[in-house]
């Protein structure tokens, strides 16, 4: 069999990460697939290591913006996979147009789907983009052959609202790369926390309205007041809201003293981080597959986080959780962790035994495995030179 894998949507963040990974630790083969064929942008193909089953396709056109890209995936992509002889095509983007089949897609951003998160936003080009987003993955989700989901929270949540879907679903938990995996340190007492050696938290995300990092730099300025020895790292690219939390570090910290927000850091670097932090920080209140929750949970990082969405489903008993619109509570969380040793040893020791069953092995052999189970569903009718718009 030849599986086809539409990269066209996939730019930045969590998308990437998982292709990448997921191939990276593939085994095609084990499930009756010959080669893969994956159609993407350069700086995609580039970040995709070389396997003697691999086809890179680069697609130069993509370079050219969202509208060429829509029409590339609705008139083209069919076309590619049709002289290609694939079997079935894979769009983890998670929208999809086309008229091949069979298609198997993945629900990757709860945003589309979780109306009280989207209104963050306001009348802005944002909220009509995921507007756009959830038409356009509602009707995706209700014509494939197949749909991964991410969690169960993330398909409880979608079903609600789609109904029933006639294709085949199935619940693929995302991985985390092995340079993460860090087994929890020493916990420092309390009191050797000092100026000199303060307690370091970390804080890894895109600057999104859902992340709420100005309320977690709200409660660590409300820590410092109190006399304790913390200081936080922000890390990630800026977002739609990065100008409320410019707005509240120029309040609470504008010399930088105890807030750093150190903007993107290569992920090939990023485990470097969370070795040195103390404590690892979660504030979201809209995931679906939190990877930056797993990262700390494998860097054995006793987590301060979020109690909405999935995190609880993923976290378990790793961490102290808060509501991230409340700053008394994310102080609180906090709080409790720097105070105590053995609570943060307890919590390290659970997130870190929690996040073992997260390999991105696992998740790829459960997604060619489910690829497979698709592929031979449908395979009377997958021949490969279909006309244009038959099912």
């Amino acid at each position: 069999m030849r599986l086809g894998v539409d990269g066209s949507n996939l730019r930045l963040g969590g998308g990437i990460t998982h292709l990448v990974e997921l191939l990276r630790v593939a085994e095609p083969g084990r499930f009756g697939f010959s080669e893969v064929i994956v159609w993407g942008r350069k700086a995609l193909l580039a970040r995709i290591e070389e396997r003697p089953w691999l086809v890179k396709a680069e697609q130069r056109g993509l370079e050219r913006g969202a509208l060429y890209q829509a029409y590339w995936q609705r008139f083209r992509l069919s076309t590619l996979a049709r002289k290609a002889h694939c079997d079935v095509l894979f769009a983890p983007g998670g929208s999809y147009a086309g008229s091949f089949r069979p298609i198997v897609t993945m629900s990757r951003s709860m945003l589309p789907f979780e109306w009280r998160e989207l209104r963050r936003y306001g009348w802005s080009k944002y909220t009509l983009k995921w507007i756009l987003l959830r038409l356009i993955q509602s009707r995706s989700f209700r014509g494939a052959d197949g749909v991964i989901f991410l969690t169960a929270y993330g398909r409880d949540a979608v079903l609600r609202l789609l109904g029933a879907l006639r294709g085949k679903a199935v619940i693929i938990a995302h991985g985390v790369n092995p340079r993460f995996i860090l087994p929890p340190r020493p916990q420092r007492a309390a009191a050797d926390f000092s100026v000199a050696q303060p307690c370091r938290l970390l804080y890894v995300s895109t600057t999104e309205f859902y992340k709420h990092q100005w309320n977690v730099a709200e409660a660590v300025a409300q820590l410092r007041a109190e006399g304790l020895a913390v200081v936080l790292d922000l890390i990630g690219p800026p977002g739609a809201a990065q100008h409320r939390l410019n707005a509240t570090l120029r309040r609470v910290d504008p010399s930088s003293n105890f807030i750093r927000a150190r903007g993107e850091i290569a992920y090939e670097q990023l485990h470097r981080l969370y070795a040195v932090a103390d404590i690892g920080v979660f504030a979201s209140s809209c995931e679906n597959m939190p990877n930056i929750l797993l990262e700390g949970m494998a860097s054995g990082l006793p987590m301060a986080c979020s109690g909405l969405g999935p995190m609880p489903e993923v976290l378990g008993q790793g961490g102290v959780y808060f509501n991230p619109e409340n700053i008394h509570e994310i102080a609180a969380a906090i709080r409790s962790l720097m105070a105590s040793a053995t609570l943060r040893g307890e919590k390290a020791a659970a997130g870190f035994a929690r996040a073992q069953q997260y390999s991105w092995k696992r998740c790829a052999d459960e997604t060619f495995a489910f690829l497979g189970q698709v592929t031979k569903s449908r395979a009377p009718q997958t021949s490969g030179f279909r006309e244009a718009g038959a099912h």
